[in-house]
């Protein structure tokens, strides 16, 4: 388990430049970072106790953020 967020401009430091324009030029892609940074902060939450949810739904969350990051990382690469 890690405590450390996980931002998109952590994640993919050398991306910054096109990780800003897709969200400003791209509303999918906006969306999506847009719904990636609430589900981050939702995990950071959960896993600092802050907001303490049952392992399973944690699990899940972390699942679903990795997916997001995923297609984010696709998006970027295309672009």
């Amino acid at each position: 388990m890690s405590n450390t967020p996980h931002e998109l401009h952590e994640e993919f430091p050398a991306e910054a430049e096109k990780i800003h324009a897709l969200k400003i030029s791209n509303a999918h892609f906006a969306r999506l970072a847009d719904e990636y940074h609430a589900l981050n902060r939702e995990v950071h939450r959960a896993e600092t106790g802050v907001e303490p949810v049952d392992q399973f739904a944690e699990v899940e969350m972390r699942k679903k953020r990795a997916a997001l990051k995923d297609e984010i990382y696709r998006m970027i690469a295309a672009a």
